[in-house]
């Protein structure tokens, strides 16, 4: 075996060591909650040693750190959000209508990711300083995010003139929210489908005139 492959195997082995940790610690985290499940659970439920967690990741925090950058990503890629291909392309579609159901798609996908670790990381946050710590306080990045959202829908054909940027910004914040979605999808029991239809119905609503709606 070459030295090229026997490093695009070890690579990828590591690799997939990675990800498992990263299953089991979700699936743990969301079950017994952050404070409950120490490393050894993971270890256990990922079918490695304890010491490779350690090795891979240093410690508890930064393991929650990872998983929750990864789940938002939905893979371990150091891309932004606003440079993700789904992101550019709903933002560069031609009308506001186009724009908010590529959009709201892409979101949803994110959000059926995200949404069952947020009461993981927010009892994380509450009860570790050093795990809050981990996060920009300064900046809320989500809502960067919407605001780059409302910024490019804004000079959209279609785009509702009288809607300002900043409005337009807090609308796809809060409908578009983790806590949104878990209430429908969770608690009320409603599908991604119709979750999805029905959000990007009533930002349509809001956000789009009438004369432009298709």
């Amino acid at each position: 075996m070459s030295d090229v492959k026997r490093v695009n195997k070890r690579a990828q082995k590591a690799g997939e060591t990675r990800r498992r940790i990263l299953v089991a610690a979700l699936e743990l985290f969301v079950q017994d909650g952050y404070g409950a499940t120490n490393l050894q659970d993971v270890a256990d439920k990922a079918g490695v040693a304890v010491q490779t967690i350690y090795f891979v990741f240093g410690n508890k925090r930064a393991l929650l750190k990872e998983l929750v950058d990864v789940t938002i990503a939905g893979d371990d890629e150091p891309v932004a959000t606003m440079d993700r291909p789904w992101y550019t392309a709903a933002l560069a579609a031609d009308t506001a209508q186009d724009m908010l159901r590529a959009y709201v798609a892409g979101t949803t996908s994110v959000l059926e990711r995200v949404a069952p670790i947020g009461k993981v990381l927010d009892g994380a946050c509450a009860s570790d300083p050093e795990v809050a710590a981990l996060w920009p306080h300064d900046v809320d990045l989500r809502y960067v995010v919407q605001q780059g959202a409302a910024k490019a829908l804004a000079g959209k054909p279609g785009a509702r003139a009288e809607v300002s940027m900043e409005e337009a910004a807090d609308l796809l914040y809060g409908l578009l929210s983790p806590e949104l979605y878990l209430l429908f999808v969770r608690e009320r029991g409603w599908t991604r489908e119709r979750w999805e239809r029905w959000v990007g119905e009533t930002l349509c609503a809001q956000l789009c005139s009438m004369r432009g709606d298709s």
